[in-house]
């Protein structure tokens, strides 16, 4: 070391510290103010290693094919049994950000080739994915829609916003070496594949709204995944192809704009959407705790239809007057909600109703019970008038023929071949025995007696 002046001596000791910290082992200058801590390019992958990592996941065919198609049975069977631990397996071993990266990085890089392999290859494999999930649910003995399928069937801007962070994050790491373990994360994150799968239920069930819902959200997850993976590669310089010809040159940027604008435009209109809803709701939440209230009564249920724009709420308690439901109406305008109607109905009012019905309800069975009874007993009535009836033409007959002992007398159906005849049966029986003259005697009065067409006596 150089002999210094004392008073250098300070000086020169501070800057030998400072080249020391500038420094590590293979002479790359460490950031030293706050925002160079967020500085990754010594960090940053090769470009090739990076682009033959996405490439490689693009294809479907072989393993990969089987892999997703195992995967999608076994998130299938996660959302029929409504386990959240099977679901997380199956987006772990799902490939199927694979062609979506490749989108987003395609168009980042102007491959032309690699976006059209990975658009067919995504394409294909949401397809296949789409048949597996239907063709389970067409199988399986279980169609209830547990909360793990009801949580894919309506998607909201959290949902556009897990998409897209999970894709930064996810095509951030792609691009450094210091990937640990955030790939597996993003899977779980972004959720791919329970959404394909309730689609597929839907398609299953026949539940459109189900299949429309998860589908929707899918796509949210693949727009802004791949939306995220152009972003990265923009910001971090990847290597932009230059065709031969000048024309090429032109037609690949329009073709790679136009390609970027159908996808950006239509999850600009979604997620403009789902913000637009989410913060309607959120006006709703607001007007009901703050202004929908009343002394005494409860809120037992609230429902929000924003197709046909009403609120539905249901209370419990004391009567609520007219002037109190048109007070909270008034409020309406002051949330931004004027074109909005509010419906409220009182739930022990439905009670009483019930209870009403259950009235009704036994008031008719008694009724019908007593028309039974009412039924019965004319029949019971017309059996003792019958046996008293009968009682008399054996007296009658009594008086006639003295040796008579006894009499039994009888409706009844004589069937043939031809036709089936009502006819009476009359047995009597007797001490003695009666001729002929007396037995057709008899016979004709009986049948004068009981108004009968015609009549079989048997004497025994």
């Amino acid at each position: 070391m150089p002999l210094l002046p004392a008073q250098l001596l300070p000086c020169y000791h501070r800057c030998c510290r400072i080249e020391n910290i500038q420094k590590n082992a293979n002479n790359i200058v460490i950031p030293q103010s706050m925002l160079n801590k967020f500085n990754i390019t010594y960090e940053k992958e090769d470009f090739d290693k990076i682009g033959e990592a996405i490439t490689s996941s693009v294809s479907f065919k072989g393993a990969n094919l089987w892999i997703l198609v195992f995967a999608i049975f076994i998130a299938s069977l996660g959302l029929n049994v409504n386990s959240t631990a099977v679901i997380i397996g199956a987006m772990l071993i799902s490939p199927l950000m694979g062609p979506i990266m490749g989108i987003g990085y395609a168009m980042a890089i102007n491959d032309i080739q690699l976006l059209k392999k990975s658009y067919f290859s995504y394409i294909f494999a949401t397809s296949v994915a789409l048949a597996t999930s239907t063709f389970y649910f067409l199988l399986s003995p279980l169609n209830d829609a547990h909360s793990e399928i009801l949580a894919r069937t309506s998607p909201n801007i959290y949902d556009v916003l897990i998409a897209l962070f999970g894709g930064l994050a996810g095509m951030l790491a792609t691009s450094t070496k210091l990937k640990g373990n955030v790939i597996p994360g993003v899977a779980i994150a972004t959720a791919l594949m329970p959404p394909l799968c309730t689609a597929g239920y839907g398609l299953a069930t026949l539940k459109f709204d189900f299949f429309f819902g998860a589908f929707y959200l899918f796509i949210i997850n693949t727009v802004f995944i791949a939306l995220a993976t152009l972003v990265v590669g923009r910001f971090l310089n990847f290597p932009y192809k230059h065709l031969p010809k000048e024309e090429d040159e032109l037609k690949a940027k329009r073709i790679v704009l136009f390609v970027v604008l159908l996808t950006l435009l239509p999850s600009i209109y979604l997620g403009y959407d789902l913000v637009v809803k989410n913060r309607i709701i959120e006006q709703i939440n607001q007007f009901v705790e703050k202004e929908a209230h009343f002394s005494n009564d409860y809120l037992l249920k609230k429902s929000i239809n924003l197709q046909n724009k009403t609120i539905t709420l249901v209370y419990g308690g004391e009567l609520i007057g007219e002037a109190q439901i048109n007070t909270v109406k008034s409020k309406l305008a002051d949330y931004g909600l004027s074109d909005f109607k509010v419906d409220i109905k009182q739930g022990f009012g439905y009670l009483q109703e019930d209870k009403k019905s259950e009235t009704n309800a036994s008031v008719i069975a008694l009724n019908e019970k007593d028309k039974v009874i009412e039924m019965l007993q004319t029949k019971l009535d017309s059996i003792a008038d019958k046996q008293e009836l009968h009682t008399q033409i054996f007296k009658e007959l009594k008086v006639q023929v003295n040796q008579v002992d006894t009499l039994i007398l009888m409706p009844t159906l004589a069937v043939s071949d031809s036709n089936n005849t009502k006819t009476w049966v009359a047995i009597i029986s007797a001490k003695k025995n009666i001729d002929k003259k007396e037995k057709a005697k008899i016979e004709s009065w009986l049948k004068v007696r009981i108004n009968a067409t015609t009549l079989k006596v048997i004497f025994d």
